[in-house]
């Protein structure tokens, strides 16, 4: 029993030695107060968190990485270049995870993890070229006893990699976002050229549509685009990419991942598709849309989507919700300067090759669907209308029809009051 006089304000009126001794015990109570308290502690507040699942969604452009954990984790993370990685550091985490769970794919080329000691755990992602990290957090699950991490990285540009290089140097690698604003982008800083992204249709294993004389849709698209690209160059304003310079097969979200990369202010993907009704010819220009202008459209664009399916590629559709209203502006900007350079196009192409009636159309085209890259598909021609066939095959006709749009790129530089530098 604890006297009477060392309890409550009974140390207070004690004195001397007595005093000394009924605040000393009182001490000493509560120590072993404390003592016992973390003694009871459940036995699994030792023992490190665990992983309970690891899933990757996404495609080449955009992917996110979530896992879920019984207890909340602290991850701190970094960049790395020479290849460009993703560093995420969990301490008192032990990473167990399945081998299916981490194979590669989207933007992500490789995963690997381990142990570094002293508790910690170390994931690497390492994706397809430079990318953005969009954000890291950790949130509780709806259960209230489990947490899950989110991380979403996109593709960028070698300069945006290095902005976020920077940014890392100067702050920690636990406190660093790295995000880059795409609205300046879109504003074209004057320290690089206008960056146009020609994509040649097709390639490789899919070979895209054939005409009536054997004319092979990835051969007319790939000498077509080299044709719009030295157009282009000849001007001396622009740097001009291909997404493919030979008989490549690409993915359509590898497509766009290049564009993205190369910080494109346009995009143009060439093609020459065949029609049911032969009679039917001439040059169409579309832009991106969640409902197709009409059927003909609905129909190419699912032709083109297939894209993937057709070379055997495993093509799973995700949800992009917009996750803030700044990404959903910016996707609504690009569709106006689209839609600009497609009138552009017409514009120019009319009075120099043959259009389909209504020739600016659109409809839900995956390659066209970055959200802050202006995007057209050009359908040069149809492959089913001899004619059309004829005409696609004349080098002379390609450089004239290449001619048009180069004026047209020049015509919608001018009107975006910008010119590259």
């Amino acid at each position: 029993m604890v006297p009477a006089a060392w309890t409550g304000n009974g140390c207070a009126r004690g004195s001397g030695k007595a005093g000394r001794a009924c605040h000393i015990a009182l001490a000493l109570l509560a120590l072993m107060a404390a003592f016992l308290s973390i003694a009871c502690l459940p036995a699994w507040s030792a023992e490190p968190v665990k992983v309970l699942d690891y899933k990757m969604a996404g495609d080449a452009s955009h992917m996110r990485v979530v896992i879920n954990f019984d207890r909340e984790p602290e991850p701190k993370w970094l960049l790395l270049r020479s290849p460009h990685r993703l560093v995420i550091d969990l301490p008192d985490v032990a990473l167990a995870l399945k081998p299916e769970d981490v194979k590669p794919r989207g933007l992500i080329s490789s995963v690997r993890y381990g142990a570094l000691g002293d508790g910690v755990s170390r994931l690497i992602l390492t994706p397809k070229g430079p990318f953005n990290v969009e954000k890291i957090e950790v949130l509780q699950n709806e259960d209230g006893s489990s947490y899950r991490m989110v991380a979403d990285i996109a593709a960028a540009s070698e300069r945006e990699f290095d902005a976020a290089l920077a940014i890392q140097a100067e702050t920690t690698a636990s406190t660093t976002t790295a995000k880059t604003d795409r609205v300046g982008k879109l504003a074209l800083p004057g320290d690089r050229p206008f960056t146009i992204v020609i994509d040649p249709g097709h390639g490789g294993i899919d070979g895209g549509a054939e005409g009536l004389n054997g004319t092979v849709e990835k051969e007319i698209t790939l000498a077509f685009s080299n044709e719009l690209k030295a157009k282009l160059e000849a001007d001396g304003r622009y740097k001009v990419v291909l997404t493919r310079e030979g008989d490549d097969f690409l993915r359509l979200d590898d497509r766009v991942r290049i564009a993205r990369q190369n910080e494109a202010d346009l995009f143009i993907s060439i093609h020459a598709d065949t029609i049911r009704l032969k009679g039917i010819r001439g040059a169409t220009v579309y832009t991106v849309s969640d409902k197709a202008s009409d059927a003909d459209a609905q129909a190419l664009a699912d032709r083109e989507n297939l894209s993937d399916k057709l070379a055997g590629v495993d093509v799973v559709e995700e949800n992009h919700e917009v996750a803030d209203i700044l990404v959903d502006l910016i996707r609504r900007e690009t569709h106006g300067f689209s839609a600009r350079f497609a009138r552009s196009v017409v514009g120019q192409l009319s009075p120099t090759v043959g259009m389909i009636n209504n020739p600016h159309r659109s409809a839900g085209f995956r390659v066209l669907k970055a959200p802050d890259v202006p995007s057209v598909l050009i359908e040069l021609g149809y492959l089913s209308n001899a004619k059309d066939e004829e005409q696609l095959r004349s080098a002379e006709w390609r450089e004239k029809a290449a001619t048009s749009i180069a004026k047209a790129v020049s015509a919608f530089v001018v009107e975006r009051g910008t010119t590259g530098g």
